[in-house]
């Protein structure tokens, strides 16, 4: 599942038994939260330190996500649900601008790339 947020963008898959190493059984009950660049997942463990403080980022280099944690799948539940509750804004890419500044400027230039290419998609173009 991706997952765009005013905090970074992340994809998240039942993470694999054990270390989660390659040709491990998937693990229904885990998540492993990967992440393209490390801040975002910073920033998502600063805003649900609760929940997520005590995760270590784990880097992965030579992957296509070089960043990443992994968690309960019930804990990961509880975080979306209050990144759903949090929101209080009618307009996603300019909620980013907004939190992140000029920080989070390529973040913010990505959501654009991305909405253009979901809008080629609802238009029946590639």
């Amino acid at each position: 599942m991706w997952i765009f947020t005013k905090y970074g963008f992340y994809s998240s898959v039942c993470a694999r038994q054990g270390d989660g190493g390659q040709g491990r059984a998937v693990d229904p009950g885990r998540v492993m939260v990967r992440c393209r660049l490390k801040d975002h997942l910073e920033a998502l463990q600063d805003r649900f330190a609760d929940l997520l403080g005590a995760c270590e980022i784990r880097e992965f280099t030579g992957t296509d996500y070089a960043f990443r944690i992994f968690v309960d799948k019930d804990i990961w539940v509880r975080v979306l649900v209050e990144l759903t509750e949090e929101m209080d804004y009618d307009n996603f890419k300019s909620a980013v601008a907004r939190h992140q500044g000029p920080a989070g400027d390529d973040y913010e230039f990505s959501l654009h790339d991305v909405w253009t290419v979901m809008n080629r998609l609802q238009k029946g173009r590639r």
